[in-house]
């Protein structure tokens, strides 16, 4: 396998939506606090001219997802609502491609890897067409949505760093983020803070 400094790499930020936020129907235990943090990663991928990839959950109002229709979770994040926007705070990078992810009734979507660009191509697709190698991944929530989408990228081959100054959980139980961040570690995810310096363009 490749050092680290011949990977070219990109950074993907997972669901950091108003509704996973402070006030949201699914707010995280300190999920307003990480985006200062993940504002200094957008300026260090400009600066590093690495891929930005921004996930969102996308539900439809109706989806096995939701406690109405059989699922685990309260109605968020639901197609066209404020809950659903990104949260105002993020200093989005204008060329960052978004990732919709959870927008069919039967589909949960919590890996960004369910989802798909804005001209429908799968995230994997996209990462292999930029011969991407590893992610910086960082986001909401840590026990779902950014432990699943870094197992995936694990499983297709990836490498993964988990910017864990810049991932919050919902921490229904205590312990449950420290917990996920060890399981992702076992699985051969990198945990640490900071972009390396050095990375093929």
């Amino acid at each position: 396998m490749a050092s680290n400094d011949h990977l070219r790499t990109a950074l993907v930020v997972v669901d950091v939506q108003r509704d996973f936020c402070v006030g949201g129907a699914l707010a995280t235990s300190g999920g307003h606090r990480i985006i200062p943090a993940i504002n200094a990663y957008f300026d260090q991928a400009r600066k590093a001219a690495l891929p930005v990839y921004l996930s969102r959950d996308w539900h439809p109002p109706i989806t096995s997802h939701f406690q109405a229709y059989g699922g685990e979770w309260p109605h968020h994040c639901v197609q066209g609502t404020p809950g659903a926007e990104f949260h105002p705070d993020l200093t989005v990078p204008p060329d960052a491609t978004n990732i919709t992810k959870g927008h069919t009734p039967e589909h949960p979507g919590y890996s960004a890897f369910d989802g798909h660009t804005p001209d429908g191509r799968p995230l994997l697709t996209d990462l292999r067409d930029r011969h991407i190698d590893m992610l910086y991944v960082a986001g909401l929530t840590i026990e779902y949505c950014v432990k699943l989408t870094t197992l995936d990228a694990l499983g297709a081959g990836l490498q993964v760093t988990v910017l864990t100054d810049a991932v919050a959980g919902l921490e229904a139980t205590p312990g449950d983020s420290a917990r996920a961040l060890a399981e992702m570690e076992r699985a051969g995810a990198h945990l640490t803070t900071g972009l390396a310096a050095a990375h093929r363009r």
